[in-house]
């Protein structure tokens, strides 16, 4: 199984405004401590605010946050978001399938059910864990930020 760009960017931005909780931060700011491009950012957060996961504001003062704590957000719930619509093989295409063995496949049931396995374990990590008390990764993201308070310069 392999995950998009779009998602792995999208826990990037995430992790970046939970890095920062409690001020706003801007696509400028996550695209170069990030590695993303502005464009591919542009489209995860538009993606990322429609689905609640973040809260945008326009204009000259605006920015991002995000939508909701971050020990409500699980990665699970991130991942089957933006990976919605994205088949993991040709038979999860109901449009473009072509297989001949769709009908007797057994592998497809056991792809389905490994897919779930996943997406389980995934909705037991929550970006709270991802970002609080991991130092190194602050330390990226937000050198004078400690989860939720200024640290200690």
């Amino acid at each position: 199984m392999r995950l998009t760009k779009r998602t792995n960017i999208s826990m990037r931005v995430l992790m970046y405004c939970a890095a920062h909780e409690g001020r706003l931060v801007t696509k400028s700011e996550i695209a170069e401590c990030c590695n993303a491009s502005e464009n591919h950012l542009a489209q995860v957060i538009n993606r990322l605010g429609q689905l609640g996961f973040l809260h945008t504001q326009r204009g000259r003062h605006g920015g991002l946050t995000l939508g909701r704590a971050m020990d409500e957000i699980s990665v699970g719930a991130v991942f089957r978001a933006m990976e919605t619509g994205v088949p993991v093989t040709e038979c999860f295409d109901a449009e473009d399938n072509t297989c001949p063995l769709v009908e007797a496949c057994l592998l497809r049931p056991a792809i389905a059910e490994a897919i779930e396995a996943f997406y389980a374990r995934m909705d037991r990590v929550t970006l709270a864990e991802l970002v609080c008390g991991n130092g190194r990764l602050l330390q990226i993201m937000a050198p004078q930020v400690a989860c939720g308070r200024t640290a200690a310069v």
